[in-house]
Formats: C-alpha cells, sequence, structure tokens
C-alpha cells in the first residue's frame, strides 16, 4: 500500500509538473496580433547634436520590408496626438525609488496636449490599473498608495500594454517604463513582451530607476534588458534620473512623442503566415539617426 501511494504522488507531482510547464509555454507562445493590411511606421528622427530634425518631405522617405521596398501610402510630420501607457515597477526591490517613480509620472502627464491619452499602471507580482486613459494632466491619489511589494512581471506588464494600446485609435502610441529592470515572476518572456510593443507598433521608453550606488553585475544586466526593450521599438534608454535629470529626459520624451514622423504601407507581401516582417527606414540626408520599430508579426490564417 505504500509503494501504491508513493506510486500514485509520483503520477500526479508529474502531471502537475508537465501541465504547469505546458501553460506557461502556452502563455509564452501568444503573441498580440493586428490588422497588418496597413503597416504604421513612426519615426523619431535627431541631428548629431541629438535634436529633433523637422522640415523632412516624403521624397526623401523610404520603407524596406524583408528588404523589398514598399510604397508609401501615407506621410505626416505634424504634430499628432499620441496614446501612452505609463508602468510604474512597485516591486518589492523598488523599496526607496517608488517615490520617485511616482513623481516621473507626475511630470510626464504635465507636458501633455488637450488630445494626448495616457494610462497608468503598477505592476509587483501582477498588473494593476491605476488610472484608465485620460487627457487629464492630474493623477489620481490612488498612486500615493502605491508601496513596493512582492516579486517582478516586468515582461507582462509590458506585453499588458502593448495588448491594451492595440484597441487605441491614436497611430503614435507609446510605453513608458520606470523600472530597475528585475523581472521575477513573469509568465512571458522578455522577447515576447517586446515583438508585442513591436506588432503594436508601440515604442518604449525605459528610465531605469536602479540606485545609482548599485555597482552589482544584476544592475548591469538588467540595463542591458531595459535598453535592447527601447532601442529595438525605436523609444530611448534613460538613465538613473533625479532631479532636472528627470524633469529634461520627461520633457524630451512628450516633445518628442509629439513630433515624430508618421508613415503607412500596405505590405506587398500578402501572405497571412504569421511570420515576423522586418522593417527598415531610409532617409535620404546624411548624418541623422533614425529610431522607428524593427518589425511586426503578420496576421496567422486560421
Amino acid at each position: 500500500m505504500k509503494l501504491s501511494a508513493i506510486y500514485l504522488v509520483t503520477i500526479l507531482t508529474t502531471f502537475l509538473s508537465l501541465t504547469l510547464n505546458s501553460s506557461a509555454q502556452d502563455v509564452d507562445d501568444e503573441i498580440i496580433t493586428v490588422d497588418s493590411s496597413i503597416v504604421v511606421m513612426n519615426a523619431s528622427i535627431t541631428d548629431a547634436a541629438g535634436k529633433a530634425v523637422g522640415g523632412l518631405t516624403q521624397r526623401l522617405f523610404k520603407v524596406f520590408e524583408d528588404g523589398v521596398e514598399q510604397e508609401i501610402k501615407s506621410f505626416a510630420a505634424e504634430e499628432t496626438p499620441f496614446a501612452a501607457v505609463i508602468l510604474l515597477d512597485t516591486s518589492g526591490s523598488m523599496e526607496q525609488r517608488v517615490s520617485l517613480a511616482r513623481s516621473a509620472a507626475i511630470q510626464f502627464l504635465g507636458g501633455l496636449r488637450s488630445d494626448d491619452f495616457v494610462a497608468i499602471y503598477n505592476f509587483d507580482s501582477k498588473v494593476s490599473m491605476v488610472q484608465d486613459f485620460s487627457n487629464s494632466r492630474d493623477i489620481r491619489e490612488q498612486v500615493f498608495d502605491l508601496k513596493s511589494d512582492g516579486m517582478t512581471v516586468l515582461n507582462d506588464a509590458v506585453y499588458k500594454a502593448a495588448e491594451i494600446l492595440s484597441k487605441r485609435e491614436e497611430k503614435r502610441r507609446a510605453i513608458i517604463v520606470l523600472s530597475d529592470g528585475a523581472d521575477t515572476q513573469s509568465e512571458r518572456s522578455a522577447e515576447k513582451a517586446m515583438q508585442a510593443a513591436l506588432t503594436t507598433g508601440a515604442m518604449i521608453y525605459t528610465v531605469d530607476m536602479s540606485a545609482t550606488s548599485d555597482n552589482s553585475p544584476g544592475r548591469y544586466r538588467n540595463q542591458g534588458v531595459l535598453k535592447s526593450f527601447s532601442e529595438k521599438t525605436g523609444g530611448r534608454f534613460v538613465e538613473t534620473p533625479g532631479g532636472n535629470a528627470m524633469r529634461d529626459a520627461f520633457r524630451r520624451i512628450v516633445v518628442e512623442l509629439g513630433q515624430q514622423y508618421t508613415l503607412t504601407f500596405s505590405p506587398s507581401n500578402l501572405k497571412k503566415d504569421g511570420k515576423w516582417r522586418a522593417l527598415e527606414l531610409r532617409v535620404a540626408r546624411p548624418n541623422l539617426t533614425i529610431r522607428t520599430r524593427k518589425g511586426y508579426k503578420a496576421a496567422k490564417s486560421k
């Protein structure tokens, strides 16, 4: 009887392990897909001094998908409204810096225009909405009750932000991440979270909230994660901010989001194969830095 009981426990343990692993794999395999009949590319273009470059005309731009030039259907250089999601890391590792992250969010809202919309979410062991999309510069009192606790689901938070932005009408979309970059409990990988943002057309702006006194290998590894999110989606990485540096960083982000170039095209590749399509934007003018999304995931026939 003892052997039978042990055997039964072993079978149940193995079954549960396989089921949980399978479930986690299924979650990680999920990816947001959008209507890819029209692809939107938002681009931030700066000169050698890092200053935004305006006045560029459509004839200077060329778009390539998987190396094949595409016909640009529409082009806009005016200040267009944007939708953004601010993600506040309130996990246990942020114990001394939650108030700084909160101040950064308030600073960002202070630069909004009347037709820009922003939502605020916090994340620790789970992702929770603090404030739904609004064009208000005020922040809900609930944000002042946020305290650091629990594990960190950074990747899940980025995925969630991309998911809700995919339902917005605005063509310009952004995710603002205020975190130390550590992820300890996400169901999704950093790669899947980033692909979700790319597919949605959202640029990720990451603000490193780690302590300046931290010189551990872990800090530099986490910074690498934050930089990867920004670089591959066309956003910007901001090193640990404080005081005037933080205010200036958020002022630049708000201005940049409003002064981007927006282009659309209909892909010449009509296959609905669910495969990744690499994007490249070229501008016929030297010494420019072009930041835009690196690709998107095509729709897949059911």
